[in-house]
């Protein structure tokens, strides 16, 4: 059977199903003994069809016909019907038919009373459409969406000039055979002439016949259905430009990021703090340069984060400008006193207003109250964290306006990809090209946290922190110096805080209590606690400070 045919057949069947549902039901006993077509298909490709309808017995009060407007095809492409110059008459008596439309049908609604036959006729354009070979088909349901069933079905379909070939399809809805009878193209007459019946209420005969093309006009108004599965055909061309557009998205993003994020070379790391020999088996913690933890923070992932914060107020509070008092516990809730005192170096800008912002100078703050006083000044905090890697030539631009620029240009391209993909989804095939320009802007987002460059002398440094940590890892914790234990780790707890490990160097310290069963209260020069507190309670005291702290200074 011919594609065309198959296509008839699909078609008859869906509008079939539709109809049936569709059509209202019908008083017992009424139907139609005859229903005799007289079609004719012109040169121009309008179809006239004139239905000549024959009761048997008695005629419902009103008889309704429901004529599709459309056909659907495969590949979501539909076929249009124009329909016109509908009348319904009975023994030359124009009957006044209502016609009115109901979602993609002509309702023809005839008031039949007594009479009983009357002539249906109307019009139709859009009937004929250019096959894939160049031919042209013509198809119609010249039953459909009778509100009655039918006893006989009969006609003809003329055209003026022979057809290649003829078909008929008849039957209920989803399951239309080849009508009883037809014929065509023979010596006598061009009509295709056919026979069918019964049909029930609802139930379909269409037509077909195929011409050379040029004989008969095309009258189709084709268009294609939009639905997500074919926005998003997996064809060839859909597939390689999706891939096109990943692969040179991907070349772009990696060019932009070799360019404007790659780190300058530096040809030997610079030393952060290193473990200095001072005795035989002893080795002293010494930072070089003034380096403090927030440039390490800084340094090590190019933000100003919450752990910097805290790795500096330990190291400014280590260094003697701050004193970090655990109060004794209220109804379980634990709290901290931070006393500002006068350090013996100098503190940076970044520091200053941080000591300002926690503890003003001759003053004291709780923990507890800290977001009132201090959430304010984090920004500025961070502003002078960022602004002093620049100063010491460790960047080039501060990181977070280098973030900030390549996240705008991230977010434009997004919202640029993302109304490109909702055009080609809604008018295209091309889905999977729009999903795949959202891929690049996406990873331009990603890409533009990075793009922060450290210069030469960052990379130096970046080099200098990475031995640091593996130090702080690795390093044995028995070689400290005799007698300055305490103080020795203290200088370390800071930057281990930022680079991760400080868990280990608390333990030391509280392994190197040297009276265990003695409270500790005031044992460290940085951090004092209530009067029965013990060295061993470190660990949970400073991780119950570091939490409470950051949440504080963070408040939003």
């Amino acid at each position: 059977m011919g594609s065309w045919r198959r296509r008839l057949l699909a078609g008859a069947a869906l509008v079939g199903v539709l109809t049936l549902m569709a059509a209202p039901a019908h008083a017992a006993g009424e139907k139609v003994a005859s229903y005799v077509v007289d079609a004719s298909l012109r040169a121009d490709g309008t179809l006239t069809v004139a239905e000549t309808i024959t009761f048997d017995g008695a005629a419902p009060t009103t008889l309704t016909q429901r004529l599709a407007n459309f056909r659907d095809e495969a590949n979501d492409v539909r076929y249009t019907y124009a329909i016109r110059d509908i009348k319904a008459v009975s023994g030359g008596k124009d009957l006044g038919a209502s016609v009115t439309t109901d979602g993609g049908y002509t309702v023809i609604s005839v008031p039949t009373g007594s009479v009983s036959q009357l002539t249906i006729s109307y019009a139709v354009t859009g009937a004929t459409a250019r096959a894939a070979d160049g031919m042209v088909d013509f198809s119609w349901r010249v039953l459909q969406g009778l509100s009655v069933p039918v006893v006989s079905v009969s006609g003809s379909v003329g055209s003026q000039t022979l057809a290649r070939d003829y078909t008929c399809v008849s039957g209920p809805p989803t399951a239309t055979t080849t009508c009883g009878m037809f014929s065509g193209g023979t010596h006598d007459t061009k009509a295709l002439e056919f026979t069918d019946g019964p049909r029930g209420q609802g139930e379909v005969v269409t037509v077909g016949m195929r011409f050379d093309s040029g004989v008969v006009t095309v009258t189709e108004n084709k268009s294609v259905l939009w639905t997500l599965d074919r926005a998003f055909t997996p064809g060839l061309a859909q597939l390689l430009s999706a891939l096109a557009v990943l692969l040179i998205g991907a070349v772009v993003i990696w060019l932009l990021h070799r360019r404007a994020g790659r780190d300058a070379a530096s040809a030997r790391p610079q030393t952060v703090a290193q473990f200095v020999p001072v005795g035989a088996g002893e080795s002293d913690f010494q930072v070089v340069d003034a380096l403090r933890p927030g440039h390490v923070g800084t340094i090590a992932d190019e933000h100003v984060d919450p752990l910097d914060m805290i790795g500096t107020i330990l190291d400014l509070a280590v260094r003697g400008h701050l004193l970090i008092t655990q109060l004794p516990a209220e109804g379980g809730i634990t709290d901290w006193m931070l006393t500002r005192r006068v350090g013996g170096d100098e503190v940076v800008p970044f520091e200053t207003r941080l000591l300002d912002a926690i503890a003003p100078a001759g003053g004291q703050t709780r923990v507890s109250q800290l977001a009132a006083s201090v959430v304010p000044a984090v920004a500025a905090v961070q502003s002078d964290m960022y602004d002093e890697v620049v100063s010491r030539g460790w960047f080039s631009r501060r990181p977070d306006k280098v973030r900030a620029f390549w996240s705008r240009i991230g977010w434009v391209f997004l919202g640029i990809a993302v109304v490109v993909l909702l055009l080609l989804v809604a008018f295209t095939t091309f889905g999977l090209l729009g999903l795949a320009l959202l891929a690049p802007a996406l990873g331009l987002l990603f890409v533009g946290q990075e793009m922060p460059a450290r210069t030469s002398s960052g990379s130096a440094l970046l080099g200098g922190l990475r031995m640091l940590a593996m130090d702080l890892d690795t390093k044995p914790t028995d070689q400290l110096p005799k007698g300055k234990e305490y103080e020795t780790i203290s200088r370390i707890l800071p930057y281990a805080v930022v680079l991760g490990g400080w868990e280990r160097w608390l333990q030391v310290l509280v392994e190197n209590d040297d009276d265990v069963g003695v409270p500790d209260p005031t044992d460290l020069s940085w951090y004092h606690a209530p009067d029965d507190w013990h060295l061993q309670q470190l660990p949970a005291s400073l991780d119950a400070f570091v939490n409470a702290a950051r949440g504080r200074l963070f408040a939003r």
